[in-house]
């Protein structure tokens, strides 16, 4: 499996990390984004906006500033999703507290997306996805399959959040309040070339390159998603990734 993209637009949001040139130096000397402010959604109607946690805050930051048309599909993708919500109501069940229809509706998997689309009267398609340490890629695969099915552009979100502390032990990757939005089209002669490929399209070996540095190198481990925004935006020649039993490498081909 093979899938070819452009990048014609994105935005990232974290705590600190808010402006396009603010992700270019951290993409040169990156670290984990934890602690700090995030922005408001200034773009989002306040009856909606006022429903966001801090996952929702950075993930409609990079939507709203990447500039997608609104009738264009859009892939929401997050490993995690608003899991501290769904913990907070397990609590409040085992507390015999009432349940709040509310915060259910947002914690489902969709929620964020929802918001967004409907704030923007969208009627476009919209896809959520969740496939654990696949979920960059999967978000990438979806967006290329709606690019084959004729749309001219896919907004792709990423984004996640740490694991509240009922879940950290679950945790297997570094923990990070992130999100990215990329506008991508089917490959052009007026845009740089991306590609992924998966399995025995170019299997890894044990000593297959990496094109951005490992955690072991730079000495600062980031969550996968992280991970493939840095490979983005460095202009890094490839990047693998081994996940749910596959291979993945992205490409950079200038």
């Amino acid at each position: 499996m093979a899938c070819e993209f452009a990048i014609r637009g994105w935005a990232a949001c974290a705590p600190q990390l808010h402006t396009a040139r603010q992700w270019e130096a951290w993409s040169r000397a990156p670290w984990l984004p934890q602690d700090g402010e995030v922005p408001a959604v200034a773009g989002m109607a306040p009856m909606l906006r006022r429903r966001l946690g801090e996952l929702g805050r950075v993930a409609l930051h990079a939507a709203y500033a990447c500039e997608a048309p609104a009738d264009i599909p859009a892939v929401f993708a997050s490993r995690h999703g608003e899991v501290s919500r769904s913990a907070l109501m397990l609590e409040e069940l085992a507390a015999g507290a009432p349940l709040s229809p509310t915060g259910f509706g947002l914690s489902v998997h969709n929620a964020i997306g929802a918001l967004h689309s409907i704030d923007q009267r969208r009627p476009a398609v919209l896809q959520a996805i969740a496939a654990g340490r696949e979920t960059a890629e999967t978000a990438l695969v979806e967006a290329c399959a709606l690019l084959a099915d004729g749309h001219e552009e896919v907004l792709v979100v990423c984004y996640d959040a740490p694991l509240p502390p009922s879940y950290a032990m679950f945790a297997d990757e570094p923990q990070a309040l992130y999100a990215w939005a990329w506008r991508i089209a089917a490959p052009g002669a007026d845009a740089p070339r991306w590609s992924l490929t998966c399995d025995g399209d170019e299997p890894l070996g044990p000593h297959h390159a990496v094109g951005v540095e490992s955690p072991c190198n730079t000495g600062v481990p980031l969550p996968h998603g992280l991970e493939v925004l840095r490979f983005m935006l460095a202009r890094s020649a490839v990047l693998c990734h081994r996940g749910g039993g596959r291979s993945w490498t992205w490409r950079h081909h200038g």
